[in-house]
């Protein structure tokens, strides 16, 4: 078996390589770039599931980072566990043709419980008082403390919010390269998240991700020289790249003004019911999920929704099978942005009533996905609010602004320029311009296994 390293280098698209990548840009020259077709949706869950299943989203069921639970009667975002995945691995199809082979899985997602080799994922620590210490989980659990012995906590502050720097993918690159030393998997699965940040905060064409590009290329170097060094081969690619966005649609208000969704007030503050609504979105960047409650509603929306400025499509169950994206959990209605749109989750008419996890970093209690976590009112409040937090009080830490028109760049669809579509590259002989997301997986067990005429397996076009 060929042992190799796979860098998924979140965001990546030849929009952003350039004049601040040369190290990309002699790996391509070394090897070959080729753009992978978008996933719908063109997003980390569903990507990365997409690539390791070898299944579309209509089969393995990640049809986004979050979607609506109808046994609970709940929105959930961002769940962790592998047994969400309605498809076989590429880890488990790997030990079906040779027992002896090994995967590393690092910070790729649903992470926990999926058997695989070695893996480290995030995850704080939620302690009785209300605090989030930032840790991970690991598997083995022994991996956990070793990783935090040699290169302390995972940063997680760094790996999601207004704190969101290179620190966290350093970290990362760092817990992939030891886990190598100690236990040289067969398949090393290593996420690098920085560019995700950066890019959604400014947009690709900002002279303000200069920094942050150069930042990423010296990381994909390091890493890159280490593992060529120990006889890996490296394998870059990406899951979709981020284009420029101008237009928030606050498609929750829409359907507020139609009379379709339930708001609890609490402590006098709006919160949405899902479970009580006619109709409500579950937003998640450039693609919305509806849920409806009857066949009517459903009808009348597709038309209303159809009308609304910044929408491209709103599919249907049957539309939805074009797109490989008809599933249970997929919404009655799924709703495309155009190119320069996306969707908040926003339900609230008056910021006066937002409820209170709107100006915090809550990644599991918003109904939607929400990239203005990674913006701040204000540093001086937020030093303050952690100030009181450390010396005992009870402070909120209520620092995200309510301003969609902040984010600058967005992902999710499809129809899109090729320039933003996601990249594959490395030393593949046979493989068309473009490949199919679905041939990932074998095109990884072909390089592993080194099948003769490996081309002839992989569905590219």
């Amino acid at each position: 078996m060929k042992r190799i390293a796979v860098i998924d280098i979140v965001g990546l698209s030849s929009s952003v390589i350039g004049e601040h990548t040369p190290f990309i840009e002699k790996f391509i020259k070394q090897n070959k770039l080729r753009k992978i077709k978008p996933v719908l949706p063109a997003l980390t869950t569903s990507a990365q599931t997409t690539y390791l299943t070898g299944v579309a989203p209509s089969e393995h069921g990640i049809v986004g980072n979050g979607w609506y639970d109808h046994t609970d009667s709940e929105i959930k975002f961002w769940k962790q566990s592998n047994k969400l995945v309605q498809g076989e691995n590429i880890w488990v199809t790997g030990k079906k043709q040779n027992p002896a082979f090994t995967c590393a899985q690092m910070f790729w997602w649903y992470n926990m419980y999926n058997d695989a080799d070695f893996s480290a994922t995030p995850r704080p620590n939620y302690l009785a008082d209300g605090r989030k210490m930032p840790d991970c989980y690991a598997y083995p659990s022994s991996l956990r403390d070793e990783l935090t012995e040699k290169f302390g906590k995972f940063p997680l502050f760094n790996f999601w919010g207004p704190n969101a720097n290179i620190t966290s993918s350093n970290w990362i690159a760092d817990a992939a390269m030891y886990v190598e030393e100690k236990h040289q998997p067969t398949l090393n699965l290593i996420y690098l998240p920085h560019l995700d940040y950066c890019l959604q905060k400014y947009g690709p064409k900002g002279e303000s991700v200069a920094a942050e590009l150069k930042q990423i290329d010296q990381l994909v170097e390091k890493l890159t020289t280490f593992f060529q060094k120990r006889n890996v081969e490296v394998i870059l690619l990406s899951e979709y790249g981020i284009g420029p966005v101008d237009q928030p649609i606050h498609i929750n208000r829409i359907l507020r003004k139609e009379g379709l969704i339930d708001i609890r007030i609490e402590r006098g503050l709006e919160l949405l019911d899902a479970g009580a609504s006619e109709a409500f979105a579950v937003s998640d960047h450039q693609i919305a999920h509806v849920y409806t409650k009857s066949h009517e509603t459903r009808a009348k929306l597709k038309t209303l929704l159809s009308k609304v400025a910044g929408v491209a499509k709103v599919l249907d169950k049957e539309e939805q099978k074009v797109y490989q994206i008809d599933h249970e959990r997929s919404g009655d209605l799924v709703l495309l942005a155009n190119p320069n749109a996306w969707f908040t989750y926003y339900f609230w008419e008056d910021d006066a009533v937002a409820p209170d996890y709107a100006r915090m970093v809550d990644i599991h209690k918003k109904p939607g996905y929400d990239p203005v976590e990674m913006f701040m009112t204000s540093k001086s409040r937020a030093i303050g609010k952690l100030i009181l937090k450390k010396i005992g009080f009870a402070a909120v830490l209520d620092i995200t602004p309510l301003d969609a028109s902040l984010v600058k760049g967005s992902h999710g669809i499809v129809d899109i320029d090729p320039e933003y579509y996601p990249i594959l590259i490395g030393d593949f002989d046979g493989l068309e311009e473009n490949v199919e997301p679905t041939s990932i997986k074998q095109i990884l067990l072909n390089k592993i296994f080194a099948a003769k005429n490996a081309a002839e397996t992989v569905v590219s076009q």
